[in-house]
């Protein structure tokens, strides 16, 4: 069993190829002043975790994933849209292109409120429907051999092809432009053939850059922007909470000191129980002084 492979759909799959540089790549480039660089394993991952926050993402670009994909070409035409990957795809003018075609398992109907958007299920249709994707597979391919049987050139008779016959590409592309990718195409909004794509490449990647993931998911994947109307709505409901940070930072570890002393100690367990670092706390704290 290929473990650096995950199938993907009914005929598909992503295998992770090849992999330059680790999470050391990133501290290595952000501290290039300072030779090699290499701190204590804690400090090396909350530079990363500051890069990833403030969005410094020139070092992530040193490290590089490549894949082997195999996927219909109408997912491939989302995944071809980040132009910041190289890409090497399978070729119907050189080469006969595959008898595979993507059937759905499940069907939905279009939704009213949103023009690429799905609504509720179809499924009582659906043995209808996958026939009719079956029978257009089967016509169109059939038609396509008859035509390559007379000599047509491939690059004209591959027209005839629907755009879920399935192609194989090579891909890679580097860190920072991975996880934008996976931020966009992971996301719930994205259709759901590119979101299982984009799921299975992220989980063959995470193993190997462990510390970029966590911080890409608590820093982007995982977290929400606020727009400076609903920030200064957030400000408005908790502006008793920002005025009286340490009244209630000793109430809530039951502190009955305020001293400045007592308000650190509160502070170090607040970082240890929502994994903040000391610098993010601060950070945090100051977020909403000029709004």
């Amino acid at each position: 069993m290929d473990k650096q492979r995950i199938d993907v759909l009914d005929h598909g799959f992503v295998r992770l190829i090849d992999v330059m540089g680790t999470d050391d790549s990133v501290v290595q480039a952000a501290r290039v002043s300072y030779g090699d660089g290499t701190k204590t394993v804690n400090t090396d991952r909350n530079l990363i975790r500051y890069l990833m926050r403030h969005e410094h993402t020139t070092p992530f670009e040193m490290c590089e994933v490549k894949f082997h994909i195999k996927l219909p070409i109408f997912v491939m035409r989302q995944l071809i849209r980040h132009r910041t990957a190289s890409v090497n795809e399978y070729s119907g003018r050189y080469s006969v292109m595959s008898n595979e075609f993507y059937t759905p398992e499940t069907f939905e109907k279009q939704s009213k409120t949103n023009a690429q958007g799905r609504s509720e299920s179809l499924d009582n249709i659906k043995g209808k429907l996958q026939f009719g994707f079956k029978r257009i597979h089967g016509e169109a391919y059939k038609q396509y051999e008859e035509f390559l049987d007379e000599d047509l050139a491939r690059e004209s008779a591959r027209g005839l092809l629907p755009v879920s016959n399935y192609t194989e590409a090579y891909w890679k592309c580097n860190m920072k432009n991975f996880l934008h990718m996976i931020r966009l195409r992971a996301d719930s909004h994205a259709q759901w053939e590119i979101q299982e794509y984009a799921n299975a490449m992220y989980d063959l990647v995470k193993p190997k850059f462990p510390i970029i993931c966590e911080a890409f998911e608590d820093y982007h994947q995982n977290a929400i922007n606020l727009s400076s109307n609903e920030a200064k709505l957030t400000k408005a409901m908790l502006g008793d909470f920002f005025d009286m940070w340490n009244d209630w930072i000793t109430e809530w570890f039951e502190i009955n000191d305020v001293s400045p002393e007592s308000v650190k100690e509160a502070e170090g367990l607040l970082c240890k129980k929502f994994n903040l670092g000391k610098r993010e706390l601060q950070e945090f704290k100051t977020k909403f002084e000029h709004i």
